[in-house]
């Protein structure tokens, strides 16, 4: 009976430690009372959903997912309507938390987690600098169009491709003061793809040995492999 009792046991122990996920999602969606919460992530190029939960009044929401290494997901919602809103964030093993509203689904969000999401929160929030005021220049390029000033629309035409060029600088930069990070290969696979081959392979040979060997890390290497061999067949 007592050699039972512990195989129960044993079993039970097993079947817990199954369940316990590497990562966990918790969302708090203010004013959220009817929807569906996605958790997503890319698997061999395409959006797949790894967890998900119905929102029906409990404003619970907790996800959960296997997680290897550091790695990018999304975290959409689906207000039963036309609009389907998303966060993406880069999360570790563990907790991270995602505070926001829904009304303004993706851009309240507050997230605590990973220190790769804390890394990737600071180049946005010096590159979001850089995407307003080119929105501006769109803006007045067109006015400028509109009015028939050629002059200012070449200067504003002029601005653009500068900030274009000092957009991937800025990210290389990033990328190289941060290349013990997973967030260094995703910025370059992600943010500055079509940029010169020689700027991402200066961000792919300053990685460390442990983000060379990522998941980001290996794909930034095949990218760069693929580029050059297709050079060369031209």
């Amino acid at each position: 009976m007592r050699k039972i009792s512990i195989i129960v046991l044993m079993l039970l122990f097993i079947a817990c430690g199954k369940d316990q996920s590497d990562l966990t999602v918790i969302a708090n969606i203010q004013g959220l009372k009817k929807g569906t919460v996605y958790l997503k992530k890319i698997q061999d190029t395409l959006l797949v959903t790894v967890d998900s939960i119905v929102v029906n009044g409990n404003p619970k929401i907790e996800l959960h997912s296997d997680l290897e290494e550091p790695e990018v997901f999304f975290l959409y919602l689906d207000k039963n309507s036309r609009e389907t809103d998303r966060i993406t964030f880069f999360a570790d093993k563990g907790i991270t938390e995602i505070n926001t509203t829904l009304k303004n689904f993706a851009f309240d969000v507050d997230i605590k987690g990973s220190e790769q999401q804390k890394v990737m929160e600071e180049y946005k929030t010096l590159i979001s600098k850089m995407n307003n005021r080119n929105l501006e220049v769109i803006k007045e390029q067109f006015e400028a169009q509109q009015a028939n000033d050629t002059a200012r629309f070449s200067k504003l035409r002029n601005e653009a491709k500068s900030s274009v060029k000092r957009k991937y600088l800025y990210t290389v930069n990033f990328a190289l003061n941060n290349k013990d990070s997973e967030v260094a290969p995703y910025l370059a696979l992600t943010e500055i793809y079509n940029a010169r081959v020689d700027l991402l392979d200066t961000i792919n040979q300053s990685l460390t040995p442990k983000i060379k060997s990522s998941k980001y890390g290996k794909e930034l290497d095949k990218f760069i492999l693929d580029i050059k061999a297709a050079e060369k067949s031209n």
